[in-house]
């Protein structure tokens, strides 16, 4: 199983996205702390790390750490604005490290949607830059976009956009806006998309991409919004799979461990031939309507089959369909017995997850302040602080 694990490097940034999910925070990492995180991938026989934040290029110690888990014999990525990475010789230092695979994050191919979205100017050739850089010292070079309202309506032009200038682009990556978090919770009404406000962009960019010969995943759109293209569904590969992941939240939060991928469903979703494979509507937070949501009648065996066969996974299972039929109902009854033992606790079996020093408060508080007043200069929000400082109230 290719299990990925993720290691928020830090949790501040350069960018004031208004629906940033993982917003500043004031606990922070040594190489120490985070040799301990990887360690414990490696223990768990992860097959890779993915280096966040936060922008994780802030960190002074993000080439030792990537070399560190390298070594350590993970495949080491990272997701990133790619601000610092659009400096050649940074780049050339994370190549050097050891960092094979990077996801640079873009949003719109519209410079001035992109900078909204980001409250920064200028960010969008900054990013173009940084795929330059590192396709040229030999990364493999993934996009990921958060899809929202203001980019719903482009995804397709994305793509031709991106893929036209950067022909060496294999990879794309989709995640819905997550309105449960950070500053994506109290801005819903600017970003938080209907889903059908994104679905005809969605599945022309998809079917681009895979005309094209490319590969892409998308998370937290349930299936009946991507149908013809229900085996690139993060939670349904995950589902067949059987695979987990562990988030290091350098936040309140500390380690969280994935293994369920099912999420809100409406009733006539028991009619869908997909609803044992599909992850469901992602509505933490209360900002999707689950009557969007209606039954779909697909071949589910030809979705799981398309997923074991797929020869772009390093790490597909080679079985029968007869065989993960036999699995899948040994996991699906495990985990309800899991769920049912009160003293299932994953937490107590996690490392713990950074520290707060004097230095780190202070760069917290000051960040904070340049952010609200960047956030208010936008007519936004700032996040609740329940999980940045979890013995403070919840105030903003």
């Amino acid at each position: 199983m290719a299990n990925l694990g993720y290691l928020q490097v830090v949790r501040h940034c350069n960018h004031v996205c208004g629906f940033c999910s993982n917003p500043t925070t004031p606990y922070s990492h040594d190489l120490s702390s985070m040799k301990t995180l990887v360690d414990d991938f490696v223990e768990r026989g992860y097959f890779g790390i993915i280096l966040t934040g936060g922008e994780p290029t802030l960190h002074p110690e993000l080439p030792a750490v990537a070399r560190y888990a390298r070594d350590r014999g993970l495949h080491v990525r990272m997701i990133t604005n790619g601000h610092r990475l659009a400096e050649r010789p940074f780049a050339e230092a994370m190549a050097d490290a050891g960092l094979q695979l990077v996801h640079v994050s873009i949003y719109s191919v519209d410079p001035g949607i992109e900078a909204e979205l980001r409250g920064t100017e200028g960010t969008l050739d900054r990013a173009f830059a940084a795929i330059d850089n590192a396709l040229s010292v030999g990364l493999e070079v993934n996009i990921n976009c958060v899809i929202n309202r203001m980019n719903s309506s482009h995804l397709d032009r994305n793509v031709k956009v991106l893929t036209e200038r950067f022909p060496g682009l294999r990879h794309f990556v989709w995640n819905n806006l997550d309105p449960s978090m950070g500053r994506a919770e109290v801005n819903q009404e600017q970003y938080t998309p209907r889903l059908a406000d994104f679905e005809l962009s969605l599945h022309r960019a998809m079917r681009h991409l895979h005309k094209t010969g490319r590969t892409f995943r998308v998370e937290k759109v349930p299936l009946c919004y991507m149908t013809d293209f229900a085996w690139a569904s993060t939670e349904t590969r995950k589902i067949v799979k059987g695979e987990e992941r562990i988030v290091y939240f350098l936040d309140a939060k500390q380690g969280v461990r994935q293994t369920e991928w099912d999420h809100l469903y409406a009733p006539g979703c028991a009619r869908c031939t997909l609803r044992e494979i599909c992850g469901g509507l992602f509505d933490r937070g209360d900002g999707y309507d689950p009557a969007e949501l209606a039954p779909v009648f697909v071949d589910r065996d030809q979705v799981v089959e398309t997923i074991l066969n797929d020869a772009s996974d390093p790490a597909r299972e080679r079985m029968s369909l007869d065989r993960w039929r036999e699995v899948h109902a040994e996991r699906v009854a495990r985990a309800k017995a899991e769920a049912s033992e009160a003293s299932n606790d994953e937490r107590k079996h996690l490392p713990v997850v950074g520290q707060i020093t004097d230095k780190s408060m202070r760069r917290f508080e000051a960040k904070r302040r340049a952010e609200g007043k960047r956030t208010a200069e936008r007519n936004l929000q700032m996040e609740r602080l329940s999980e940045q400082l979890p013995s403070e109230p919840d105030e903003r």
